[in-house]
């Protein structure tokens, strides 16, 4: 058996977790989790940058007391947001990448550069909190000399190495998507200095060692190597895809769903559904459109939690919601009012009422109408990406804390018409661990056979579709 050390940032909550591989063998030892989310400055939203930093350290000191062997560190996170430096230094924490300072951002940008012409160059859905509208909107970019997105700003602060690993990269907008570099007459046109874009590096390259003082807090001077570092790129490395036909859900507080392809689609049609080409490992293209995901629910419960003065057991609320019989009213999961923190069953009301719906009550059938529009978007996104794709989807593969949640696994299912395959939970760590593994040599060299080792060592749930 081989150790690594997988760190794991999400939008809520991120993981310290030691992975072990071996023949036939893939585990995965959680040793911290922590909270993260966003926090209200008087300029705007912004992610307690140093606080995330601390855990981080924390939980690689406690995996290295509990597993001597590790070999290496890997760190993955969401997208799109990043940390400015000068001198090695942050000038700021950065912002989260629900801050409304985003959509000048966005208009600024498509006034200098129509979106038709940008998606041909990048290949990116519209997203108004992609990286090149942040940094358009970011008065402080100018004073910086390097900006590193938050996995590639973590591995800067353990190693002193500034470089940009290109799946993370790929979300930036600023990567031509074709070229897999960085296209900087578009950065130029949209005056981003070039001095922000770092040296571009793949997945397993050795970024280097733990600084001293990294190493005497964690207790072990270890090499970083660069893994599919956008959360959903290593996801999609431990989706053990059954076909070439197969789907993917990354479910967590997005779901991202799409389909591995080997060149990108760049079509008027794919441009119009919003569907977007990131690299994945190996230089693959994960061809996907975004999809609000869990954080419907779990702002509700949020919410509900405040209204009650008490914590609300979910898994027994999605239980009483998996037995709600009757028509069920749907709404749009993806609707731009829903995407910002605050009062989320006061806005999904608001909706259904604009639509003529009847609220849901109890809270379990209100639950279920989140479940339910959830699915429905999933479904559609599956069926848009078969169509753009030219693929004739025969599965899908729902990965993620979602593959957990077996009302809205049931409900993909129904909605769809396919097959519906629910685990790992924890892919986006075992991709990352996969990829360390790899660079190693302590794990297989293709993805056909590390996606073959998670289908033997963490075998899926079946959900068939009831209708």
């Amino acid at each position: 058996m081989r150790a690594v050390a997988a760190v794991d940032l999400g939008a809520t909550s991120g993981r310290v977790m030691i992975g072990r591989v071996g023949a036939d063998r893939l585990d995965l030892e959680l040793v911290s989790r922590f909270p993260n989310g966003p926090v209200q400055r008087d300029d705007g939203l912004h992610w307690d940058f140093a606080a995330l930093y601390e855990h981080v350290l924390d939980g690689l000191a406690e995996a290295v007391r509990r597993e001597p062997a590790i070999e290496s560190i890997g760190v993955d996170s969401w997208a799109v947001d990043y940390g400015l430096l000068r001198d090695g230094e942050l000038l700021a924490e950065p912002f989260h990448y629900r801050d409304g300072r985003t959509e000048r951002g966005a208009a600024d940008v498509h006034g200098a550069v129509p979106f038709a012409e940008l998606y041909a160059r990048n290949g990116l859905q519209f997203l108004p909190f992609n990286t090149l509208y942040q940094y358009r909107a970011d008065g402080r970019s100018h004073d910086a000399d390097t900006a590193l997105l938050i996995p590639d700003l973590i591995t800067f602060l353990l190693t002193g190495t500034r470089a940009a690993e290109r799946t993370n990269a790929s979300t930036t907008g600023l990567l031509g998507v074709r070229t897999g570099e960085w296209d900087l007459e578009l950065a130029e046109r949209l005056g981003i200095p070039e001095r922000l874009l770092p040296t571009l590096v793949d997945e397993g390259t050795v970024l280097g060692m733990l600084r001293p003082e990294v190493a005497a807090r964690i207790g072990a001077s270890l090499p970083v190597i660069a893994v599919g570092s956008h959360d959903t790129a290593s996801a999609v490395v431990a989706a053990p895809l059954s076909s070439p036909q197969s789907a993917y859900i990354s479910c967590g507080t997005w779901g991202l769903v799409g389909v591995e392809l080997a060149e990108p689609v760049l079509s008027d049609a794919a441009r119009d559904a919003n569907f977007t080409n990131e690299r994945g490992v190996g230089g693959r293209i994960r061809f996907l459109h975004n999809v609000t995901g869990l954080w419907l629910l779990s702002e509700s419960v949020r919410a509900w939690e405040a209204e009650d003065g008490s914590a609300i057991d979910l898994p027994e609320l999605l239980t009483a919601a998996s037995e709600v019989t009757g028509d069920i009213p749907l709404f749009d999961a993806n609707d731009s009012t829903l995407s910002a923190p605050g009062d989320m069953p006061a806005r999904i009301t608001a909706l259904l009422q604009a639509a003529g719906s009847p609220v849901p009550a109890p809270r379990a059938r209100f639950v279920r109408s989140i479940v339910e529009s959830i699915a429905e978007a999933f479904a559609d996104a599956i069926r848009t990406a078969g169509r753009l794709s030219g693929r004739d989807i025969d599965a899908i593969h729902l990965v993620g804390g979602g593959s957990l949640n077996r009302p809205l696994c049931q409900a993909t299912a129904d909605r769809s018409g396919l097959p519906l395959l629910a685990g790992p939970v924890e892919a986006t760590a075992l991709g990352n661990v996969l990829v360390q593994a790899r660079a190693l040599g302590a794990a297989p060299a293709t993805l056909d056979e590390l996606r073959a080792l998670v289908a033997a060592t963490h075998p899926p749930a079946r959900y068939d579709p009831r209708r």
